[in-house]
């Protein structure tokens, strides 16, 4: 499977990563009150485990790593780089830019997602060699 593949189905996957994380965030904020500082790393745990899911099963076909708690690790640490960036852009939207929450999360989520399909492609999801 060639990386243009991967990479068509790592956007289709987002998605629904992003889905799952986006409502979430929206819920505990709007429905629960929660500061959307604090709602941010839930979702943003949720749709990790969904996006590691659709990357094992279906995205990426080679492994680097035989051992999957490994892996998961490596995988949520690079989930961690990408939490991290996600906290800072969505800071910066609210309140460096006036950015609404929902808007600040969507530009977060495009940067994130970049950073961690490279991340994860380059060191979890190649041969080695």
């Amino acid at each position: 499977m060639n990386v243009a593949r991967e990479w068509l189905r790592y956007v289709a996957a987002g998605l629904v990563a992003l889905g799952v994380d986006f409502g979430v965030y929206v819920a505990l904020i709007r429905l629960a009150g929660v500061h959307y500082l604090l709602a941010a790393p839930v979702g943003f745990a949720l749709g990790l485990t969904t996006i590691y899911l659709f990357s094992i099963r279906w995205i990426f076909r080679h492994r680097r790593l035989a051992d999957a708690r490994v892996e998961f690790g490596l995988f949520a640490l690079i989930g961690l780089g990408g939490m991290a960036l996600n906290q800072l852009v969505i800071y910066a939207g609210v309140e460096g830019f006036a950015l609404g929450y929902e808007l600040a999360k969507l530009v977060s989520a495009a940067t994130v997602f970049c950073f961690n399909f490279t991340a994860r492609k380059l060191l979890l999801f190649t041969k080695y060699g």
